[in-house]
């Protein structure tokens, strides 16, 4: 059993007014793409987000093929680990791909290779020229990362690298990225312009 974690609860202050979890990109709704993309390897999904989120992002994944959770952040607003850490509660599979709903290019070779260094350790974490690490597309395992999420949020760290600090997780450094997937399965859409941009990459592709 494999579960995807779509985290969705963010504000997406610099999105202005309306929620880009659900905005529409080239006619789907912007999780909608990531949670199609995790579709071909994972069992399950979960998808973190706010209580008045729950409607509108149940609307958008009407008919997808897997079952579909919903991890309620019960303290809104205290940012991406909190948001991982609920929603990997939420998982059934000992081990979980995490990505932000923002991420509508996530390859799913990329995930699957993450799952398979993952196997036997507590993670598997991208890591761009040697510092950047990709905390929102990783595989955990699933409790282990969500107690060190609650360890690091109760000593009021919100920074996901002090989670990982607690935890034996392999660093998928950017050359084998790239055997997997190109480096825009990291692409985040942030602002609106953003959003066109991607709108105009997969109406060109």
């Amino acid at each position: 059993m494999r579960t995807g974690v779509v985290i969705a609860g963010g504000r997406s202050t610099r999105f202005g007014d309306r929620d880009k979890a659900v905005a529409d990109l080239a006619g789907t709704p912007m999780l909608r793409r990531v949670a199609d993309r995790l579709a071909g390897v994972v069992d399950e999904l979960v998808v973190n987000c706010r209580e008045d989120q729950v409607e509108v992002i149940a609307d958008a994944m009407t008919g997808y093929e897997h079952e579909i959770r919903f991890a309620v952040d019960e303290e809104p607003d205290l940012g991406p680990m909190a948001g991982i850490g609920a929603g990997l509660r939420a998982a059934d599979g000992e081990y979980a791909a995490v990505v932000a709903c923002d991420m509508p290019f996530v390859d799913p070779a990329l995930v699957e290779h993450l799952f398979d260094v993952a196997d036997g350790r507590d993670g598997a974490v991208p890591r761009l020229d040697d510092e950047w690490f990709q905390t929102t597309q990783a595989v955990y395992r699933a409790g282990t990362m969500a107690e060190a999420c609650d360890r690091a949020l109760e000593r009021g760290d919100r920074k996901i690298l002090a989670a990982l600090e607690d935890l034996d997780y392999a660093v998928v450094d950017e050359p084998e990225v790239r055997e997997h997937a190109d480096l825009d399965t990291f692409e985040n859409v942030n602002t609106e312009a953003d959003l066109a941009a991607a709108e105009e990459r997969l109406g060109s592709g």
